[in-house]
């Protein structure tokens, strides 16, 4: 699941009864550019891409022996060298040859793989005869069930562990009923096993899982939608309130600090049509992790245990929080190119102020246009911006009289980020209340 199969909603599946976890599809060319970083704050694995420092794929021991790396790949010895990179710390590896989307197809993955037999038993061949863990493939339908048994058997060929296969063709949208029966014949010609996929939309329910599972007469059922909408769906016992599945979501989410953007996206995805909500609106306006954790009970404080525990965590063991993908030790930092947002953080005469452009102020209008009027009020000096970027996002103080303020916190564009400059001055020098007005 593209944004949804991360580290939390993993965690969360496995804690619910699921029996393997997929990650994302993710693009052989951004795995291999990455590094393997031990996380020594959070305990876990960290994939970081070498070039704009984020974390790709973040993993931990719990989930290694039911995890199954899935990758995006059009090239043999490209998928082998990220099925390298990550074979010690998975127990599977996937090739994704069912999606159907624009970016996948145009790059000769996913569905486009289809059409390529002979490219697909390179790619699977090489990677059995050098993985030391199984591997396996998911695809979709060919326009004919004989086709793609016909395929199958070819792909059993290579020497694969397991089959996933979605029961609807490239073009067959989510709406278009599941071919089980397609399914259910593939699974009677081929001797591995097969996955079955495609079921989401007939699935509310444990129960249906297993129906799932005796139409397709498949070895197992693999679940996208269904799961990404409420993972307790793998609980026996039945599905619990979306409330609580959200809460210990989030527990995750936090205690591995997962990126704002991909636990709000997930978060979006399971709320559905309740983010028409007040409380579903809150959560789309929201900018930062702590925003998000105020709408569930108890999460705020939570999130500021959590913050703290890592703090002094970051502290005892002299490795930095992480941010932006990016876990090293102090010492190591100190070695390579320090950026502007490690020396204006580490710079004690900038007065630095967690001024959220969303946070409650006595700012009605945007804070650059509030400083201008009040340096025409009380005849201050101009200000002056320095804005630097930071890998994909940005960083500005503000210079006023000789003194310096910044927002804590990076920006994701230029215009923002000195929007919270203007603010971090504002919230630190209020306007003095005239006592005859």
């Amino acid at each position: 699941m593209v944004r949804m199969g991360t580290l939390p909603l993993r965690l969360l599946s496995l804690q619910y009864g699921a029996d393997i976890v997929y990650t994302e599809e993710l693009v052989d060319k951004k795995m291999n550019r990455t590094k393997r970083v031990v996380n020594d704050i959070l305990g876990t694995v960290d994939f970081v891409d070498e070039f704009d420092g984020n974390v790709v794929f973040r993993t931990c021991p719990s989930e290694k022996d039911r995890l199954v790396f899935q990758v995006g790949t059009s090239d043999a010895e490209a998928a082998l060298k990220v099925g390298k990179l990550v074979e010690k710390d998975v127990s599977g590896f996937d090739v994704n040859m069912g999606c159907p989307k624009e970016f996948s197809i145009k790059g000769g993955m996913g569905a486009a793989l289809l059409k390529k037999p002979e490219k697909i038993k390179e790619i699977l061949c090489l990677l059995v005869e050098n993985l030391s863990i199984p591997v396996t493939c998911k695809i979709r339908l060919l326009s004919t069930v004989e086709e793609t048994v016909k395929l199958c058997k070819m792909i059993e060929s290579c020497g694969v562990a397991a089959i996933g296969v979605h029961g609807r063709t490239k073009d067959d949208r989510p709406r278009h009923p599941n071919n089980n029966e397609a399914i259910r014949t593939i699974s009677k010609e081929i001797s591995i096993p097969i996955i079955a996929n495609g079921g989401s939309k007939d699935i509310e329910t444990y129960d249906d899982i297993v129906k799932f599972k005796d139409a397709t007469n498949a070895s197992s059922v693999m679940i996208a939608r269904a799961a990404q909408w409420n993972c307790s769906v793998f609980r026996k016992e039945g599905k619990l309130p979306l409330d609580e599945v959200i809460t210990n979501y989030l527990k995750y989410a936090v205690d591995y600090d997962n990126t704002f953007t991909n636990t709000k996206y997930c978060l979006q995805m399971m709320l559905r049509e309740l983010q028409e909500t007040p409380r579903g609106r809150r959560v789309l306006e929201s900018r930062y992790t702590d925003e998000i954790c105020r709408e569930w009970p108890g999460m705020e404080d939570y999130f500021k245990r959590k913050e703290e525990e890592l703090s002094q965590l970051s502290a005892k063991l002299k490795m930095n929080l992480p941010r932006l993908g990016q876990v090293e030790p102090l010492t190591k930092r100190l070695k390579t190119e320090e950026t502007f947002f490690d020396r204006v953080r580490d710079d004690p005469s900038v007065i630095k102020v967690d001024a959220r452009l969303g946070k409650a102020t006595d700012c009605k209008d945007l804070p650059k246009s509030v400083l201008v009027g009040r340096i025409q009020k009380y005849n201050l000096e101009k200000p002056v911006y320095q804005t630097e970027q930071v890998d994909k996002l940005f960083y500005t103080t503000i210079d006023i009289g000789g003194k310096k303020y910044a927002n804590s916190c990076l920006e994701r564009n230029k215009r923002t980020s000195e929007q919270a400059a203007a603010l971090a001055y504002l919230v630190s020098n209020p306007e003095p209340v005239d006592p005859d007005p």
